[in-house]
């Protein structure tokens, strides 16, 4: 049976509960979507304009969002804002415009990843499964340890030897990254890609810059991060 992240097809497609929002005006990308859901065994609510988005993200709880960048009524940005100030869920943006400006203003609101439409199911698919593979939402319980820190990803906290430590989003998502690709070194380009995203314009002193945060914050086992002199870090316990 084929496996996928580490679980096998079956398990992906029965042992999850996984629950998506797709907010966007065109029914036609909605009904596409709705058809990727139930074949991959997850749940999907859908959302015509941005009033109906705030709606269901205050009732329900989802562990990613595919969000039109041009919601009427309130626009897939303002959403997305109101996103991150309760939740560091991916939010993938979706855009008929395709310019620079647009996609650093849906960065600048809190995406995760921009897609111009129209695009291929599969593609969009395989975006989604990647970010709930970086989150850990495929991991059997609600808590991923790699001995220690231990991160329970249902409430987005990160203990050590039983006291919680305050990480930023991006030392959460580092530490998430590692957690869930351990003994295997990554370049810090590599990084910056899966962490950050392949449209992020910073450098790779940002890699090094929030690895040293995080080891900081993870002591007395900020040896765990190893360097790769010349080449990036791998995370081993």
């Amino acid at each position: 049976m084929e496996a996928r992240y580490g679980v096998t097809a079956e398990e992906w497609r029965n042992g999850f509960d996984i629950r998506l929002l797709v907010a966007d005006t065109d029914v036609s990308v909605r009904e596409v979507l709705r058809y990727c859901a139930k074949d991959e065994g997850w749940g999907l609510d859908e959302a015509k304009d941005g009033i109906a988005a705030l709606k269901l993200l205050r009732r329900n709880q989802y562990n990613l969002v595919i969000l039109d960048a041009d919601l009427p009524e309130v626009s897939g940005e303002l959403v997305c804002g109101q996103i991150r100030k309760k939740s560091r869920i991916p939010v993938i943006f979706t855009c008929n415009r395709s310019s620079e400006q647009d996609r650093l203003e849906c960065f600048a609101a809190g995406g995760n990843d921009f897609v111009i439409k129209p695009f291929f199911p599969r593609e969009i698919l395989a975006r989604v499964k990647s970010f709930l593979d970086l989150c850990g939402t495929f991991s059997s319980g609600k808590e991923i340890s790699s001995g220690n820190p231990l991160i329970n990803t249902h409430l987005h906290s990160v203990m050590v030897d039983d006291r919680e430590i305050k990480l930023t989003p991006k030392e959460y998502d580092l530490l998430l990254f590692f957690c869930g690709h351990p003994d295997r070194a990554f370049s810090r380009d590599d990084i910056l890609d899966y962490v950050w995203g392949k449209c992020f314009a910073g450098t790779d002193r940002t890699v090094d810059t929030h690895v040293k945060s995080l080891r900081n914050k993870i002591k007395p086992y900020h040896d765990y991060i190893s360097t790769i002199w010349g080449y990036g870090y791998k995370y081993r316990t």
